[in-house]
């Protein structure tokens, strides 16, 4: 194969040595064809390539480790979602990757995260598959030409070597999976899953740890604008809230589906695709996505397909409820495919409620944003991690803490002096349950909040007359156009108000105790936004 896309930085700079074979930044075709030569996959009707992750369809966070070492041991927020491993620990893994890529193929992509030039992060993801391969081109900011390509020094490096599995007993890991991250080595191991969403995630935590320290909000968060770039809106939340689907909106331009950052210059795309669930997907209900299962270059991951008629099933759910597709953002039509928008007028903090406590829209105080914010309160959706085979509740420190090195308060502060600064108007939307309890109420209808946020958005809630929620003190609004009054305020939507009661003081316990860790870091406004039991 022709050796014009190949780097001047050759992978000898990483530690590779006698390798079979080396796959420069290869097309989409080529992908494909690498893919299929080596079995990975099959394309299906209309082209997407499907292929299996194995036994983890999901994030591995139990299994995510940073190296402790002097450069930055006193920056990172250790705990049980930063957990450490030792300098002997990496070193040691990845000696022993090198000597598993010995005589063998290694496909490489050099690209970039983030869109903006004056924040870009020059990187390069080092695979073992050719599907791998292709997932990082299509979520990361493509490099096209040759001379740039071959002048491409990253500044950080991922190994994703899924064949190869840990030895927890000798290699200090939890289980036979594993990804361990080096801010001094600059690198990310990864081995033991097959998962394409710990690629993505790796970069994305990088870039939480860098670009806070250049007064830049990184973000776990979608986002678009409507009529111009200056009407941006960010929809934050965790895997399975909705945000991609809520920022696919016909009527507004897509900036991102998952993670941005939020510099003075306004809001940018971290990636170049999108990764969306696909589980029981409708052209009805969402139809710019469905679009793009049915396209050349989308990778589907553990999708449903007809061996002999390829045709795609994306009802079954038999490997996995977190079925993915990850396609270049370009497959979505309104799309701004430079990534870049304006400051944000709206953020919507995305919760999927599964005690069904909290109302469907409300407009917050910067107060509650901030302590809701720190809360990031949601269920985990099934298959989304590793183990989680039903909503649960759960609460995840600015709506992503797994992707979070730094402590909270960084970030906090950061999104609460852009907040006062751009005079941004925060919204509460839950997209879980409503009527009763996960198991007993109903998933709030996809319409309804559609037109809940699109009814925010365009400052249709402005001045409509609003109530004040007894437990959490939002404004609700008591009027949105084309969603029925009723299912606004939560306790009316329960047969039973006590059993409403009970659940509601449940979750506020629940909400106290995961937020006395902050109580000594947060002032005496944002402790006062806590939830009040009824």
């Amino acid at each position: 194969m022709s050796n014009d896309y190949r780097s001047d930085y050759g992978l000898e700079n990483h530690g590779f040595s006698n390798l079979e074979r080396e796959y420069w930044n290869l097309t989409t075709p080529a992908l494909y064809e690498q893919s299929i030569r080596h079995r990975e996959g099959v394309v299906a009707h209309l082209g997407p390539l499907v292929v299996r992750t194995g036994d983890h369809t999901g994030r591995s966070p139990n299994d995510k480790f940073f190296v402790r070492e002097s450069s930055t041991e006193d920056e990172i927020w250790w705990g049980e979602v930063n957990r450490s491993c030792t300098e002997e620990t990496f070193d040691n893994m990845h000696r022993r990757i090198m000597a598993f890529f010995q005589n063998r193929g290694v496909f490489v992509q050099d690209c970039y995260a983030g869109a903006d030039p004056e924040y870009r992060l020059p990187i390069r993801i080092i695979t073992e598959t050719a599907w791998h391969s292709l997932f990082a081109r299509n979520m990361f900011v493509r490099i096209t030409d040759p001379d740039q390509l071959r002048h491409h020094v990253p500044e950080f490096v991922v190994i994703n070597a899924p064949s190869l599995t840990a030895i927890p007993e000798r290699d200090c890991t939890s289980t036979g999976a594993f990804i361990l991250v080096s801010l001094a080595r600059k690198m990310v191991l990864i081995g033991g899953t097959r998962y394409a969403g710990e690629i993505k995630k790796s970069i994305f935590t990088i870039m939480n740890y860098l670009l806070p320290k250049r007064g830049v909000m990184a973000m776990h968060c979608s986002a678009n604008y409507g009529q111009d770039r200056d009407d941006a809106a960010l929809f934050f939340g965790l895997s399975g809230t909705g945000k991609t689907t809520l920022s696919n909106d016909s009527t507004r331009t897509l900036i991102g589906d998952d993670e941005h950052g939020w510099s003075d210059n306004g809001v940018f795309n971290f990636e170049g695709g999108c990764y969306a669930k696909v589980i029981r997907l409708s052209r009805e209900g969402e139809p710019e996505i469905f679009e793009t299962t049915r396209r050349f270059g989308t990778i589907l991951e553990n999708v449903g397909v007809d061996a002999q008629r390829r045709r795609i099933d994306l009802d079954d759910a038999s490997l996995t409820e977190n079925t993915r597709a990850a396609y270049p953002i370009t497959h979505i039509p309104n799309a701004d495919y430079g990534g870049i928008g304006g400051h944000p007028k709206h953020i919507v903090f995305l919760t999927a409620d599964a005690f069904g406590v909290m109302p469907p829209i409300a407009k917050l105080t910067p107060e509650q944003a901030q302590y809701h914010f720190m809360a990031g309160y949601t269920a985990k959706v099934a298959g989304t991690e590793q183990g989680v085979t039903e909503p649960k509740a759960t609460f995840s420190t600015c709506f992503g803490a797994p992707f979070m090195p730094l402590h909270p308060t960084v970030y906090a502060t950061l999104l609460a002096q852009k907040v006062i600064d751009h005079n941004v108007q925060m919204w509460m939307v839950n997209t879980g349950w409503t009527g009763g309890q996960y198991g007993e109420g109903n998933r709030m209808k996809l319409s309804y909040t559609r037109a809940m946020v699109r009814a925010a958005l365009q400052g249709d809630l402005d001045d409509v007359e609003t109530t004040t929620d007894p437990i959490f003190g939002f404004a609700i609004p008591t009027h949105v156009p084309d969603v029925p009054s009723e299912v606004l305020i939560p306790r009316n939507t329960w047969k039973n108000p006590d059993a409403y009661d009970v659940k509601a003081r449940d979750l506020v316990g629940r909400f106290h105790d995961y937020m006395k860790q902050f109580e000594d870091k947060m002032s005496a406004a944002t402790k006062a936004a806590a939830p009040k039991a009824p």
